[in-house]
């Protein structure tokens, strides 16, 4: 669970953010978040998020 976020944490990169499972499943279900922003709550607990394609932009942060 090394790159996984909790819900509420705040995002470090902007990006499409993937729920995943208590323990680490897909789920296929993805979210849009940007950076700087808290992450939105799950629909069940213990699940968390994964950074799955960051949003590429010109300042290559």
């Amino acid at each position: 669970m090394s790159n996984d976020y909790k819900p509420g944490s705040i995002a470090p990169k902007s990006g499409q953010y993937e729920q995943v499972g208590p323990r680490g499943g897909k789920t296929g279900e993805e979210r849009t978040v940007t950076r700087g922003e808290p992450l939105p709550p799950t629909p069940k607990p213990g699940m968390a998020y994964r950074l799955v394609d960051p949003t590429k932009h010109r300042s290559g942060r």
